[in-house]
């Protein structure tokens, strides 16, 4: 084997975004991320204080989205989303780009959108991730999104929510890694069910995966190293 556990375990943010999770699922679903010591919990933003409190201490950040899933709310409450994120103790931004201003060309809007969002979780010593929404895009719209996101300094390109038709595909996850500045990381979400589309997507380049199989995934890491189950809580 080429990787250890903790090197799967840190590709996952185990993703808690579906608007029907109660509370109890969402607590579930943190002890989770806890007890496999994932890279982050990708929580609803109004559970994220709770989330962060809990995670406070451990090796899992707290993470969740701006402007999701749609990405055409204004600027400016988008701006108002990373701030709150930021006081409830978000490490990592998921934040959708503008696809309308992104489908209309307006490329002068999608750079000061993002620029806006960027800026204010920089200043505050944590990061972004930027989701295209692929499955709406042409090749030619997700380069010149590398391209700003490049030009920004955001910390990841992500390729899609989750909630579209379609999540990351190999095609889209090797264009965004050659166009995206080195220092840039890649993130796929959306239909990366198991350890060999984990495995496979991280021979692509990619570092972080969005997640709901996370226990599944990392379980069957374990068995292939020769590691003892988890230990749930």
């Amino acid at each position: 084997m080429d990787y250890t556990y903790l090197d799967i375990a840190k590709m996952i943010d185990h993703s808690l975004l579906n608007p029907t999770l109660p509370m109890a699922d969402l607590d579930a679903g943190i002890q989770l991320a806890l007890d496999y010591d994932v890279a982050s919990v990708c929580i609803l933003p109004y559970a994220l204080g709770k989330c962060a409190g809990r995670l406070r201490g451990s090796n899992v950040k707290a993470s969740t989205t701006i402007g999701f899933p749609h990405g055409c709310h204004t600027t400016a409450i988008k701006v108002a989303e990373a701030r709150q994120a930021l006081a409830d103790g978000g490490e990592e931004l998921d934040m959708v780009v503008n696809i309308s201003a992104v489908l209309s060309g307006d490329w002068d809007y999608v750079r000061a959108d993002l620029a806006a969002v960027i800026e204010v979780t920089h200043a505050a010593g944590q990061k972004v991730k930027v989701i295209f929404e692929n499955a709406y895009l042409n090749d030619n719209q997700k380069q010149k999104l590398c391209e700003i996101c490049s030009e920004l300094h955001a910390d990841w390109v992500k390729t899609s929510t989750g909630y579209a038709p379609t999540g990351a595909t190999d095609s889209d996850l090797i264009l965004m890694r050659k166009y995206s500045a080195p220092e840039v990381q890649v993130k796929a979400a959306g239909g990366i069910r198991d350890l060999d589309a984990l495995l496979r997507i991280r021979a692509l380049g990619v570092t972080r995966s969005g997640a709901t199989r996370t226990a599944a995934m990392l379980d069957e890491c374990r068995r292939r190293l020769g590691l003892p189950p988890i230990r749930r809580s």
